[in-house]
């Protein structure tokens, strides 16, 4: 095999860590760890949820050997280099895992390289792509018949991260059956100003009618645990009192033993609810085991819909200008300078008069899988709606078979290796 670089571009959070994680370790299986022939290097787009600590996140992969953070990718696209000026070998191959699908195109131009985007729902570009890896087949019939021949049907990356264990909703300790809900309120504060408060009050609300459940907030890597606790602060964030919580404390890990013994971290809350902080990413392991999980819109969606755990999606409006994480071209209006308060409380209201389908298991399926409650949410009444789903498991049976229903099927990451190879040929 000659020198060959491999360039992955992708963008925000959810894509850098659920699918260029499993790509990358893929494509060193497929093709080796010699670095003086495959050279694997990052570089990010900016995405509206982007944290700031993607570039961080990538350059953790011991697969990856060059990473370069979203600040510096407009200069590379417009001018074809990069912040420490990297060098290029002569053959090479653009990936594209997120981000917009015009940029490949760009980038494969300037760099001479072939090019295979990932698509989930939609492929760009078709007669300037050298190959589409796609989810599902339904991606690949929408395309005209000419550039059939560079469509794959490859399978959810998303998938990758599922754990094939035999049973779902329950941790066992001693031999006991422990029933167990996870918390998503997000990364940003724009979703964990309300969501953090809004999930503890729910969660506390059940925990008074099921007193053995138990509860878990999987953090965002991106996401440190002081500035996570201090949004369940009522002097730190204003809308703890909003939603009827009290407050709740960062417990050292020496403090608590979770449900399962490991020794954890936990916010404990006023009412005596200790709520377990797992720090581990990602996380599905942890998720696969929950019965339920209640989760803001986004990402968190997808990562849940790909498991096959049911969800209830949350998206609290008691100050439309909160929401500010919309994905996209509302994202980067609700977050401009001087302007961005007017976009967020437009865009808002006009979420709140449409109908919905807000959660990408819906989106995909274009039905209502699983509930998107939207308002001027109360902790009781969602939590009537959980305990009700507990007390029927048969109804969450049923949301796990649709959601496994629409996703794609395993093993998205090696043959997209596998095409990779194919095309460096």
């Amino acid at each position: 095999m000659s020198q060959v670089d491999i360039l992955i571009l992708s963008n925000g959070p959810g894509e850098v860590t659920t699918w260029v994680r499993p790509v990358v370790q893929a494509l060193r299986q497929q093709l080796g760890d010699d670095r003086s022939l495959v050279r694997i290097s990052v570089i990010l787009s900016p995405c509206p949820n982007a944290t700031g600590k993607e570039a961080a996140i990538a350059r953790s992969y011991p697969e990856v050997d060059r990473v370069q953070s979203a600040e510096h990718f407009w200069q590379f696209l417009l001018w074809g280099k990069t912040f420490e000026n990297w060098d290029w070998r002569s053959r090479g191959v653009v990936v594209f895992l997120g981000g917009d699908q015009f940029f490949p195109v760009v980038i494969g131009k300037k760099l001479n390289y072939r090019t295979v985007v990932y698509a989930e729902w939609e492929a760009r570009w078709q007669s300037l792509i050298d190959r589409f890896a796609v989810m599902k087949p339904e991606v690949a019939a929408r395309v005209p018949q000419k550039y059939a021949h560079k469509f794959s049907v490859v399978g959810d990356l998303m998938v990758e991260a599922q754990q094939e264990e035999g049973g779902r909703g329950t941790e066992k300790e001693r031999g006991k059956e422990i029933e167990l809900i996870g918390l998503l309120p997000g990364s940003k504060a724009a979703k964990l100003s309300q969501g953090v408060p809004l999930m503890l009050a729910i969660a506390e609300y059940i925990h008074s009618k099921r007193p053995e459940t138990k509860f878990v907030i999987p953090v965002a890597p991106t996401l440190d645990l002081p500035t996570l606790a201090s949004f369940a602060d009522p002097e730190k964030n204003p809308f703890v009192k909003t939603f009827g919580f009290s407050d709740a404390s960062l417990m050292t890990p020496n403090s608590h033993t979770d449900a399962i013994n490991r020794v954890s971290t936990t916010l404990l809350t006023a009412k005596g609810l200790n709520v377990e902080l797992y720090t581990q990413t990602p996380a599905y392991d942890l998720l696969s085991q929950c019965s339920i999980c209640l989760t803001t819109v986004g990402a968190n969606t997808a990562e849940l819909g790909s498991l096959g755990v049911p969800m209830i999606v949350l998206l609290p409006t008691q100050q439309l200008d909160a929401m500010r994480s919309w994905d996209g071209l509302p994202g980067l209006l609700a977050n401009m300078p001087l302007l961005g308060s007017s976009f967020a409380k437009l865009i808002n209201w006009l979420v709140l008069n449409r109908k919905g389908l807000l959660a990408w298991p819906n989106i995909w399926a274009q039905e209502m899988i699983v509930p998107e409650l939207v308002g001027k949410l109360q902790p009781q009444e969602v939590g009537e709606m959980v305990l009700d789903y507990l007390t029927h498991p048969e109804k969450l049976a049923a949301i796990r078979a649709k959601l496994r229903s629409v996703r794609g099927e395993a093993g998205a990451a090696q043959k997209l290796a596998q095409m990779v190879s194919e095309v460096m040929s």
